[in-house]
C-alpha cells in the first residue's frame, strides 16, 4: 500500500460523519469532511511521521481532515513560499486554517514574512491566516524579540475594521496573545487596544473591548507579575 493510500485508509477508519452537523454549528465548514477529531488526526500524523511529499499529496485530496494532517506531517523547512500561498488560498474553514498555521506554518522560516504579506490580502481565510499565524508565533517563537510583536500591532490595528467574523476573531486573538506574552508587550497591547477602540467601527469596538477585558483580568495580571 502506498503512503497516500495508507493515510487515507487511516483517515477513513476514524471518520465520524455523525459529527458533521455539530461541527457546522461551531462554524466549521462540513463540505467534503470526514469528521475526525483533532486527537485522532494527531495520532494518525504521529503514525505517518514527517513526510513532505505525503503532505503535498494529502493536501491535493481536498479533504479538510486530510489537509489538517498534511500540516502535521509537512516538513516546515521544505515549505516554499508558493506552497504556503497556495495552501492559504485553499483554506475554506477556520479550523483547517488555524491547525495548519499552528503546525506547519509556525515552524517555517517564512512565517514572519507571511504574516506581513497575508495581513494585507483581502481573502477572508488568507487574512485570518495572517493573524492565526501571528498568535501561534507569540506562543512558539521563543527567539522573537518584543520589537517584532510591537511592529505586528500595526497590522492588527490596520485590520481591526474588517467586519468579517473569521477575520475579526483572529485579529482579536492575536492582540490578546501578544498582550499576554510579557509585561512590556502587555502595555503595548493595551495601548493598541485603546487606539483600536477609537476607530469607532463595530468590529474595532468589539475587538478592543474583548481584548481589554481579558488583558485586564486578574488571571492575566497575576501571570504577568510572575514573569516580571
Amino acid at each position: 500500500m502506498g503512503r497516500l493510500s495508507l493515510a487515507l485508509t487511516l483517515l477513513q477508519q476514524d471518520a465520524r460523519p455523525d459529527q458533521l452537523a455539530g461541527m457546522a454549528r461551531f462554524g466549521i465548514n462540513p463540505e467534503g469532511r470526514l469528521g475526525l477529531s483533532v486527537p485522532a488526526m494527531r495520532r494518525i500524523a504521529r503514525q505517518l511521521g514527517h513526510d513532505h511529499a505525503l503532505a503535498l499529496a494529502l493536501w491535493d485530496t481536498g479533504i479538510p481532515d486530510a489537509r489538517i494532517v498534511a500540516g502535521m506531517v509537512a516538513e516546515p523547512a521544505r515549505l516554499t513560499s508558493r506552497q504556503m500561498d497556495r495552501w492559504a488560498n485553499d483554506f475554506g474553514s477556520w479550523d483547517v486554517c488555524d491547525q495548519v498555521c499552528a503546525s506547519a506554518f509556525v515552524a517555517s522560516p517564512l512565517a514572519w514574512h507571511k504574516v506581513q504579506v497575508w495581513a494585507k490580502r483581502r481573502g477572508e481565510f488568507v487574512r485570518r491566516a495572517a493573524f492565526s499565524l501571528l498568535a501561534a508565533l507569540v506562543v512558539h517563537d521563543k527567539r522573537a524579540d518584543d520589537a517584532q510583536f510591537v511592529a505586528a500591532l500595526d497590522l492588527i490595528e490596520a485590520a481591526a475594521d474588517d467586519e468579517r467574523n473569521f477575520v475579526k476573531k483572529a485579529v482579536n486573538w492575536a492582540l490578546r496573545c501578544i498582550g499576554k506574552r510579557n509585561p512590556a508587550l502587555h502595555l503595548a497591547a493595551l495601548a493598541a487596544a485603546h487606539r483600536i477602540q477609537q476607530q469607532g467601527t463595530r468590529s474595532a469596538r468589539w475587538i478592543a473591548a474583548d481584548a481589554l477585558r481579558e488583558l485586564r483580568s486578574e488571571a492575566v495580571l497575576e501571570r504577568l507579575q510572575q514573569r516580571a
